[in-house]
């Protein structure tokens, strides 16, 4: 009984050296995944904004689904769907929302470890904490609204109105929850350098 009761706390004080080790190799190299990650997720960023979404714009002449911070309703997802073409809407699928499956990890990815790495000296974890929240909230969000975009044109030209209205408030819910993680993402980093000014001139 006592020699199983050593055994136990040599494994508990294995995976506690297996943590400790895993979380310092982290905090190392958070820098170098957050700065990777934000500009894999800047290249198709910009490669949606100038390419595909210019694109699918260009076809339509109306704004795609991604683009409307706002939402949408029934009768705008279905003139967009309609102007769109037999072509159009398979270069939805094929080009953006194929683009759009990276883009809101590399996104989420990014956030998170600038919001890591900038706060893993802050006092107060709780806004670490929320940030983080929020990242991972938009990135689960943006992803629904593809969903919703792929299940639009699927089933057109009968699209549910239920179904619209749902993928609007994705939509909606995406760009409100990335643009909160992008400034609570830039609060962080200021309030980390008021504390390295801090740190530096006590």
């Amino acid at each position: 009984m006592i020699m199983r009761m050593t055994s136990l706390d040599e494994i508990c004080g294995t995976h506690q050296g297996v943590y400790k080790m895993t979380t310092k190799i982290l905090s190392k190299h958070i820098g170098v995944i957050a700065v990777g990650s934000g500009l894999i997720g800047a290249s198709v960023y910009l490669l949606m904004i100038y390419v595909t979404l210019a694109h699918i714009e260009a076809v339509s002449g109306h704004i795609p689904f991604d683009m409307r911070p706002f939402g949408y309703g029934p009768t705008e997802a279905a003139t967009l769907l309609e102007a769109l073409g037999v072509e159009g809407r398979a270069y939805y699928l094929s080009r953006q929302i194929a683009l759009d499956t990276f883009y809101p990890a590399m996104l989420a990815l990014a956030l998170v470890a600038t919001i890591c790495w900038f706060g893993q000296h802050m006092p107060n974890r709780n806004l670490v904490r929320f940030g983080i929240a929020l990242s991972v909230g938009a990135a689960v969000f943006d992803y629904a609204e593809n969903l919703g975009i792929v299940a639009m044109i699927w089933s057109w030209p009968e699209v549910s109105v239920p179904l619209v209205y749902a993928t609007s408030t994705a939509t909606i819910l995406k760009s409100a929850l990335t643009t909160l993680a992008v400034l609570l993402t830039l609060l962080v980093g200021f309030q980390w350098t008021r504390l390295s000014k801090a740190d530096v001139c006590p």
